[in-house]
């Protein structure tokens, strides 16, 4: 999978509007400046364009599938096409069925649950603790960190020549690290999988807005993301690829939508006819509107032109990746070395520093919003950071103080809503930070690093 780092003509390829690009925030400082959101790989601020249709659609909302009103088939018609969308968007085959789900959390849990019997798993410990973790009924084999994209494959391939060749298999990878933003071999991992008769689950949640993803040219089975990162922040996911286990598997939750028929028994029990479409996993009144913002999301992102959009945050990539290697006390974490393709997404430690005080100072003193933590991917941050797995630390709470070295990072992301201007104010900010100090006093509070506004004056 490669990224297009062409030169662009900015005047064509803008940041896309987003909701909240003139939001001021005060600053411990004094005054107040607005808000740099530069923590998308957790949650992307929405577009406008989403809001916009959302918005118009909203005096509509009426229920779905069961509704004999004009708003509920109104609303029906808009569910359906909103599923046609996204298929069209990630490239589905005729057969495969899109589910939608609450988050790529949810999505890939639904998966575990429809996993036959006695099926191998396989997944790499670089994995965000979504694709880690559902596995808990299925036979799981977690593979080590690899270094290069060709180590990757190979370390798959012996790990499926050495598996039960007779029992069902599934891998489960990332698209794009929520760590590094590294890109990994998805094509040749699915070749690899296939070839040794297992089937792959592709984590897109930070590979779909920041890259096009098609299930058919890259040969998955199933594909998994989140709306929340795909500018459309309204607690929806999808699940989408081949139909054959997840119609076989229960339904992930029992209750109506699911079934097509329910009847009493003689005996007094139930028998239950349950559909065989996406409609058997999505049991109960469905999130209409999140589904939708996610299907306006896709449409957006399609007009916007992915090649521009992919382009220009090349630029951005590079921009950061260029200033931080003119501060020396900032190491960038990598799996795969510099010259590895990644996305809007960038770890970083800065040598003397806490992580949480150094992300905190960046919000009280610059207004700019990081993340810092081990971003629900304790094992790879440990991996890179060099720390024993079994050190302590927490996602999102260090336990050191300010000013000590943590077992945490610092993380950085951004998107097709970012400015110029925010990506040259976080740089200006980790440098004046490394080079000056922070100008406030920072406590632990219930976990977190924050100013001590009982102290009025700079430090």
């Amino acid at each position: 999978m490669s990224v297009s780092t062409a030169a662009i003509d900015p005047s064509v390829c803008a940041p896309l509007p987003v909701l909240g690009q003139d939001v001021t925030v005060p600053l411990v400082t004094g005054g107040e400046v607005t808000y740099a959101a530069l923590d998308y790989a957790a949650s992307a601020p929405a577009l406008q364009r989403v809001w916009d249709d959302v918005a118009a659609y909203a005096p509509y909302y009426g229920s779905v599938h069961r509704g004999a009103g004009y708003l509920s088939q109104l609303s029906t018609d808009l569910f359906e096409n909103s599923r046609r969308t996204v298929a069209e968007f990630l490239g589905c085959r005729a057969e495969d069925q899109v589910v939608f789900t609450r988050s790529t959390t949810d999505s890939l849990n639904l998966l575990a649950a429809a996993v036959p019997a006695n099926c191998q798993v396989f997944v790499y410990e670089t994995e965000h603790h979504a694709s880690l973790l559902p596995w808990r009924d299925a036979q799981v084999t977690y593979l080590n960190a690899p270094r290069t994209p060709g180590q990757a494959v190979e370390t798959l391939e012996r790990a499926l020549a050495d598996r039960d060749p007779y029992g069902p298999a599934l891998v489960c990878v990332t698209g794009a690290s929520n760590v590094t933003g590294e890109l990994w071999p998805v094509k040749e991992l699915a070749a690899a999988a296939h070839a040794h008769g297992a089937r792959i689950v592709l984590d897109a949640a930070q590979l779909a807005p920041h890259h096009p993803v098609d299930i058919a040219e890259l040969d998955v089975d199933w594909v998994a993301f989140s709306g929340h990162k795909l500018y459309a922040p309204f607690g929806s996911g999808v699940l989408a690829g081949r139909a054959d286990w997840l119609q076989a598997a229960e339904p992930y939750l029992a209750g109506g939508g699911a079934s097509r028929k329910v009847a009493r028994r003689a005996d007094g029990g139930v028998d239950v006819d349950w559909h065989t479409t996406a409609a058997r996993h999505e049991a109960g009144s469905p999130n209409v509107i999140g589904v939708y913002s996610i299907a306006s999301a896709c449409k957006a992102l399609t007009e916007a032109g992915f090649d521009s959009l992919v382009a220009r945050e090349q630029e951005l990539v590079s921009r950061v990746r260029e200033g931080l290697a003119e501060v020396p006390e900032v190491q960038v974490l990598s799996l795969f070395g510099d010259d590895a393709p990644r996305v809007g997404v960038i770890s970083f430690v800065v040598r003397g520093w806490n992580s949480s005080h150094f992300a905190a100072a960046l919000s009280a003193e610059y207004g700019i919003g990081v993340r810092d933590g081990l971003f629900c991917a304790h094992p790879l941050v440990r991996t890179l950071l060099g720390s024993d797995p079994q050190d302590p630390g927490e996602c999102g709470a260090p336990e050191a103080e300010p000013g000590e070295r943590s077992l945490n990072a610092i993380r950085v992301s951004f998107g097709a809503g970012t400015p110029d201007e925010h990506i040259e104010r976080f740089l200006r900010a980790v440098s004046e930070l490394v080079r000056e100090g922070a100008q406030w006093k920072y406590r632990t509070e219930d976990g977190r690093c924050v100013p001590d506004r009982g102290e009025a004056a700079q430090i």
